[in-house]
C-alpha cells in the first residue's frame, strides 16, 4: 500500500477545531474540542465514562451534526459531503451497528461490494478468527466475537482513515494481540488511526499523540511521553510489613505526593520528581525510624496515572 502522505496538497485526515455538540434535550456533550489526526499515526482520544470521547466520533463521521465548530476528513465536511469522506474511512462504534440477523460472512461480503479495491474477505475472516464462528448469525455471537466482526467491517476498505471505538473491549488477550497487530500496520501503511479505548496500556503502547477529554472538554494533549513526563514523572513504591508511621509519612511529603494504596496500608506511593539525593534521604529516613522495607522500588509515571491526576480517582 502506497504510504499517505500529509501536505498541504494532502489535507489531514482528520482535522477538529472547536467542536461543540448538544443534545436535544439541551445537554451539551462536547464543548470546545480541537484536534488533528495525522497520516500514519494512531491518535487516542482518552476520557471517563459519558466524557464525550464517542460523541466526538460521531461528529467526525457524519451521524452528528456539531452544534458549533468544525469537522474536515482529507478538508470535506463529513455530513455535507458524506459520500466522499465515507468511501475514505472505516468506522467500528461501540454500539456496532451489525445487522443482527445476517451471518458475519454474508455482511463482509455484501460490504466488500460497495468499494473499488476491498480486502478479500476470506482471508481477512481468517485473520481475524472470524471462520470460526462464521456459520452463526451475528445476534448469537458474543460481545468479543462481534467486536471482531465490526473491526473486520471497518477495514474491508482498505481506510486511508479508520475510527475504532473501544476495538478491544471484551476480547480474550490472543484475540486483543492481533487487534493490536492490526492496528500497527494500518499505521505503517500510512493510514491514520482514530481510537478511544479504557485500556491505557494500549494508548501507551499504541499510540503517537493522545488527547484526554473530560466533561466535554480537553484537558491534555501530546505525545504519551510528554504527558507522563508532566508533572512529576517518577514513583516511588515502598512496601512494608506495617503501615507506615504518620511521622514518616509527613517526612516523605517533603520529597512529593504521597499516597497509600487503596486497600493495602502497607504500601506507600511517592510520586514527584524523584532526584537521586531525594532516593539517598528517603532511605536515611527509613533506616533512622527502623523501617524494614519489603520493596522499594522507583518506576517511571504511566499513562495510567496521568490519567488518573486529571480526572480523578472517584467513581462517576
Amino acid at each position: 500500500m502506497v504510504r499517505v502522505s500529509d501536505t498541504p496538497a494532502s489535507p489531514a485526515p482528520l482535522h477538529i477545531s472547536g467542536l461543540a455538540f448538544s443534545y436535544r434535550t439541551g445537554q451539551r456533550a462536547v464543548d470546545d474540542v480541537s484536534l488533528r489526526a495525522a497520516a500514519g499515526t494512531v491518535h487516542a482520544i482518552l476520557g471517563p465514562n459519558g466524557a464525550g470521547k464517542s460523541t466526538t466520533i460521531a461528529c467526525a463521521v457524519g451521524l452528528h451534526r456539531p452544534s458549533a465548530g468544525t469537522v474536515r476528513i482529507f478538508g470535506r465536511d463529513p455530513v455535507a459531503d458524506h459520500s466522499f469522506t465515507a468511501g475514505r474511512t472505516g468506522v467500528m462504534l461501540q454500539d456496532g451497528g451489525l445487522p443482527m440477523a445476517a451471518r458475519p460472512l454474508a455482511v463482509l461480503t455484501h460490504l466488500s461490494r460497495l468499494y473499488a479495491s476491498p480486502l478479500d474477505v476470506t482471508e481477512l475472516a481468517e485473520r481475524l478468527g472470524i471462520t470460526s464462528f462464521a456459520d452463526r448469525s451475528i445476534r448469537r455471537l458474543s460481545g468479543g466475537q462481534r467486536q471482531r466482526v465490526g473491526l473486520a467491517a471497518a477495514l474491508i476498505g482498505r481506510p486511508r482513515l479508520l475510527f475504532l471505538d473501544e476495538p478491544t473491549a471484551g476480547l480474550d488477550p490472543q484475540a486483543a494481540l492481533v487487534v493490536r497487530e492490526v492496528i500497527d500496520e494500518q499505521r505503517r501503511a500510512g493510514a491514520s488511526v482514530v481510537l478511544t479505548t479504557h485500556d491505557m496500556d494500549d494508548a501507551q503502547r499504541l499510540a503517537d499523540e493522545i488527547t484526554i477529554i473530560d466533561h466535554g472538554r480537553v484537558i491534555a494533549a501530546g505525545t504519551p511521553r510528554r504527558l507522563m513526563n508532566g508533572g512529576g514523572n517518577r514513583m516511588l513504591r515502598i512496601v512494608t510489613g506495617s503501615p507506615l508511621s504518620a511521622e514518616v509519612s509527613r517526612a516523605l511529603a517533603v520529597h512529593g505526593s504521597v499516597d497509600q494504596t487503596p486497600g493495602d496500608a502497607a504500601t506507600t506511593l511517592v510520586r514527584g520528581d524523584i532526584t537521586p539525593a531525594d532516593l539517598a534521604a528517603i532511605t536515611r529516613l527509613l533506616a533512622d525510624h527502623d523501617v524494614v522495607c519489603e520493596e522499594f522500588a522507583v518506576t517511571g509515571r504511566t499513562l495510567n496515572d496521568v490519567f488518573l491526576d486529571l480526572t480523578g480517582r472517584s467513581l462517576r
